[in-house]
């Protein structure tokens, strides 16, 4: 969702049969943003070129199904992961400008291909702005820092964002940009289907970030000094999770009108978020993960951690089990 970093690196890998059946080599693309890439999740790939940059994990969401299924008797022949972190629904069939200058990576739907048979990932928080909601809500994450965007509007204060986002200009573009989100998340979805013709598509939602019980958020995790979700007040806290309901919403009925599988990750992540200490999947927005920049640890920025990452291959691998054996 929201936020982020990352990067739009391939693993080539032989395609195996077209038309295979589940016990054979299925070919599969995975697409998407930081949260298939999984920020702050280390080592990195592709530390020797620009695609760097983008940071995806060697060991993201992707990599940990396809082992799982493996397990399993079932080959995912990935011919490429292009997940991407900062990726906006558009970076599916427009190139995307990656940070600090470092180059232009080419658009997503570029790898699928004819006998591709499988499809998946996630696009939506970031064209939805969630990075931009937080700083909206943030004095904190308005400091300068590696997070992208600005508040949607600057000159507002932060301690006012819950009436900013549920009046006025703020509730208007928010608005605008849930429409945005489905609008092109089904163009998305309707080019996978065009190149990859024969392909299951699988949607996969954001994972949970607030808890219903926001009292759990007025408690910093287990060796951490900041709490969960830094400076957000609590009573904007809902406002955050409304936002991310909102878009699993239209996200699910992206998929369903398109004929596509989804991954509902939000509907299983309630007892994993920011706020559940050391249960939580997600690493608070001011807690150190496990990269480093110029020597100084970059924040989770609310992404997945270990535990996130393994529950988003939990949900995906089950969805791609059923989906091929269907």
């Amino acid at each position: 969702m929201a936020v982020a970093l990352g990067s739009c690196l391939v693993l080539a890998v032989p395609a195996g049969n077209a038309g295979a059946a589940a016990a054979d080599p299925v070919p599969t693309v995975f697409f998407g943003d930081s949260y298939t890439a999984n920020f702050g999740i280390s080592p990195v790939n592709h530390q020797d070129n620009e695609r760097g940059w983008c940071f995806q994990s060697t060991d993201n969401y992707p990599a940990v199904t396809a082992r799982s299924l493996a397990a399993k008797g079932i080959t995912l022949a990935v011919q490429a992961d292009v997940s991407c972190g900062g990726a906006l629904v558009h970076h599916f069939w427009q190139q995307q400008e990656l940070p600090f200058g470092a180059g232009n990576l080419p658009a997503q739907q570029e790898a699928l291909q004819q006998d591709t048979q499988l499809v998946v990932g996630s696009l939506g928080g970031n064209t939805l702005g969630f990075a931009r909601i937080i700083k909206q809500c943030s004095d904190k994450l308005r400091e300068p820092s590696l997070l992208p965007g600005e508040p949607v509007d600057p000159d507002k204060p932060a301690s006012e964002c819950k009436d900013f986002f549920e009046t006025g200009d703020g509730k208007e573009w928010l608005d605008y940009k849930y429409e945005q989100v489905e609008g092109e998340l089904e163009e998305a979805l309707q080019r996978m289907e065009y190149f990859s013709p024969d392909a299951r598509r699988v949607l996969v939602s954001y994972p949970r970030l607030v808890p219903a019980d926001i009292t759990k958020c007025l408690a910093a995790a287990p060796g951490q000094s900041e709490l969960p979700f830094a400076d957000i007040s609590q009573e904007a806290l809902p406002v955050l999770d409304q936002a991310q309901q909102r878009l699993n919403d239209i996200m699910m009925k992206a998929a369903t009108d398109n004929g596509a599988d989804f991954v509902n990750l939000y509907a299983h992540t309630g007892s994993n978020t920011a706020c559940d200490g050391t249960d939580r999947g997600i690493g608070g927005l001011l807690e150190n993960s496990k990269l480093e920049l110029l020597g100084s640890p970059i924040p989770w920025y609310a992404h997945p951690n270990e535990k996130g990452r393994d529950l988003q291959a939990e949900h995906v691998a089950t969805t791609i089990e059923t989906a091929l054996n269907q």
